[in-house]
């Protein structure tokens, strides 16, 4: 991937970090994006340190103009944009849905359904733009195919990205430009410590050790090797489908 340019949205932790660090790794120029300044500034800095080439910036997928200025950023910068990485998520509040606060569904829905719908139209205006075709993947979740008592807004949102995936890589296709759904299932970030933490551990390892085929939580950094597969050249006939990288989870429910 020498001379090729990743823009990474959701990169200040978890599988976005573990991403950005994978395409660094593997010769592009990464371009990180999230709210976190701080954690963008220790990427960027852990990857330069490394020899790799990287640039941050301060971006919420939810707003069209940070958004725009973050695509702006890798073609400013680096010249080009070759893939894109949309992978912003927020699990919003367990309750029930007698209860579900409206604004929170509307916050989980503007981060996990809208915000790549926004990524991928400024995406995909400067791959266009660049007649260079390009690779983009949106990360969803094993909730793109399951649902989840108490997590509505989430499920909804990560189902809504199959139905969005698909409908923009029969678009773009036809023009050299690869859409596809990654969807993991239980993987040690953030996220899930949090989930970790709300159900119990008890709960969390009798998933594990019942319905997980590998028995354990998946690593960030093997769900990066995916997303990177699917940028690559490997993966140049697979467009508008879904790689599901969870130990076989989906497959036991």
């Amino acid at each position: 991937m020498d001379d090729k340019v990743a823009l990474i949205m959701g990169a200040s932790s978890g599988i976005g970090w573990a991403t950005a660090e994978a395409f660094a790794s593997r010769g592009a120029k990464v371009v990180l994006a999230a709210r976190r300044e701080q954690e963008l500034a220790d990427l960027t800095h852990r990857i330069q340190e490394r020899g790799g080439q990287a640039s941050f910036v301060v971006a919420d997928v939810a707003i069209a103009k940070d958004v725009q200025r973050a695509v702006s950023q890798a073609v400013d910068v680096f010249g080009r944009l070759d893939y894109a990485v949309n992978n912003a998520g927020y699990e919003g509040p367990l309750a029930s849905i007698t209860d579900f606060p409206e604004e929170a569904w509307d916050r989980v829905l503007a981060t996990n359904l809208k915000g790549p719908f926004l990524c991928m139209q400024f995406e995909a205006r400067a791959m266009l733009a660049a007649s260079r075709g390009g690779a983009i993947v949106n990360v969803g979740s094993v909730n793109s195919f399951l649902g989840a008592a108490g997590f509505p807004a989430y499920c909804a949102s990560k189902h809504g990205l199959i139905g969005l995936t698909t409908s923009v890589s029969a678009e773009l296709a036809p023009k050299g430009i690869r859409v596809n759904l990654l969807c993991p299932g239980i993987i040690d970030t953030p996220m899930h410590q949090r989930g970790r933490a709300l159900f119990g551990d008890a709960l969390y390892d009798n998933i594990l050790a019942t319905r997980v085929h590998s028995r354990r939580a998946g690593r960030p950094e093997e769900i990066a090797r995916s997303i990177v597969f699917l940028c690559s050249d490997d993966a140049s006939y697979i467009t508008g489908t879904t790689l599901t990288p969870d130990g076989g989870f989906v497959l036991t429910i």
